[in-house]
């Protein structure tokens, strides 16, 4: 009996080839044991630990559609399934899923909330020398569907250092203060990190401006900490209670464009950081939804991460994040102590607690209505237009993360393409 001819879909589906190389939507993940964090304590390994490379295409196995490990269409002359090669690709590029794009483009800025705006930039300005670049108000119904407030009124400074930027938002209608318990491992915790030249010099600075510490003093990570020997950091608070933190980077850590010689003492901002209670729920919302990049992990404890973070018993996963440009985005999840305390539900935009971090995209329509239907909890009631003097025309929306910190997605765009 003759067996019957399959048609031209059959074996299109029954077809086997071999996906072109590519690298993983990220680089592969680190030990905990040798992975670079830029700038926290790590667990010293007894043997050197390489340092992390970008890999090559070609360092990549091929990946395979079929059980077998050889390409289906190597083997094959036939000029009509060559022909649907491109059909096969996309058939099991559509079936086997692809990478994480990189929805994030570069962390743009980060944003405080500020009770006084005028004695804020002073601060930034006077104490440390942020230079403010633009002022904007923002009010009506875009502010309102932006925060999720009635009534809102917002007046907005941004500064830059270096080449970072951060800005503060003033409400009209003032929202309530920092908690004064705070705990460096509380979940609501998020601190800016800013470069300095010299941190003694750094320190004495702050000091003569009697600013509020957390740290007991500047740590020094010590030398058993092979990635992080060296590496001097201190946190304080501006007159808010918002947590700032300087750090200084000894030759060969950190990024390269910390070490250019400078007369300046105050360099610009490396990272943010956020404190989140599941490092892998929130590595699949910014590294899988946002196409973050992981770029260190480490396990920190020690009398110094005591004495810099107040915790006793301090003891962190950390995660250091970034997208193609701007600063980075480091996850803090306390292993111990434990009791880190939640985001209030009835947090508000207007609480001084309220940071944001503002992050450049190309499709922020799409993108929020991705991101909605994921873990995330809207602020914003819609996708808003937003322009006015002295402030780019963009499109916003604003969200929070597993753990409740705050994202401002941006999509800068021309006057003409604005409609509300």
């Amino acid at each position: 009996m003759r067996k019957p001819k399959h048609s031209w879909l059959e074996n299109l589906v029954r077809a086997r080839r071999v996906l072109t190389p590519r690298p993983p939507e990220s680089l592969p993940a680190s030990n905990p044991r040798t992975a670079e964090s830029a700038r926290a304590l790590t667990l010293s390994s007894t043997t050197p630990q390489p340092a992390l490379c970008t890999a090559r295409l070609s360092e990549w196995p091929l990946e395979h559609c079929a059980n077998e490990p050889h390409a289906f269409l190597c083997g094959l002359a036939s000029s009509a399934v060559a022909a649907v090669a491109p059909f096969l690709t996309i058939a099991c590029l559509c079936m086997f899923g692809l990478p994480a794009y990189s929805a994030v483009n570069q962390v743009e800025s980060i944003g405080l909330t500020v009770s006084d705006l005028n004695s804020e930039v002073r601060f930034f300005t006077q104490v440390l020398p942020f230079e403010e670049v633009s002022r904007a108000e923002i009010k009506g119904q875009a502010a309102d569907d932006l925060l999720g407030l009635r009534l809102a009124v917002l007046k907005i400074a941004r500064l830059r250092l270096g080449n970072e930027n951060i800005t503060l938002t003033e409400h009209e209608t003032k929202g309530r203060p920092v908690p004064p318990d705070s705990r460096s491992y509380d979940r609501w915790f998020q601190h800016i990190a800013i470069v300095v030249r010299d941190m003694d010099q750094a320190y004495e600075h702050l000091r003569q401006h009697r600013v509020k510490y957390v740290s007991t003093a500047p740590q020094t990570l010590p030398e058993w900490n092979k990635t992080a020997a060296g590496i001097k950091a201190f946190y304080f608070r501006d007159p808010e209670d918002h947590v700032l933190e300087i750090i200084w980077f000894p030759p060969g850590k950190g990024e390269p464009k910390w070490q250019k010689e400078t007369d300046r003492l105050f360099l610009g901002i490396d990272h943010t950081a956020i404190v989140v209670s599941d490092t892998d729920a929130s590595l699949k919302f910014y590294r899988g939804l946002l196409g973050m990049h992981v770029v260190g992990e480490s396990e920190n404890y020690g009398v110094e991460q005591e004495h810099l973070n107040q915790v006793f018993g301090a003891r962190l996963r950390i995660t250091s994040l970034r997208a193609k440009s701007g600063p980075g985005i480091e996850f803090l999840e306390y292993l111990t102590p434990p009791g880190g305390r939640t985001l209030p539900g009835d947090a508000k935009p207007n609480d001084l607690a309220f940071w944001h971090t503002d992050l450049e995209v190309d499709h922020v329509d799409a993108l929020s209505t991705e991101l909605k239907e994921s873990t995330s909890r809207p602020v914003s009631t819609r996708v808003v237009a937003l322009s006015g003097v002295e402030m780019e025309p963009l499109r916003s929306f604003i969200l929070r993360d597993p753990d409740g910190h705050a994202l401002q997605l941006e999509q800068h765009t021309d006057s003409t393409a604005l409609s509300h």
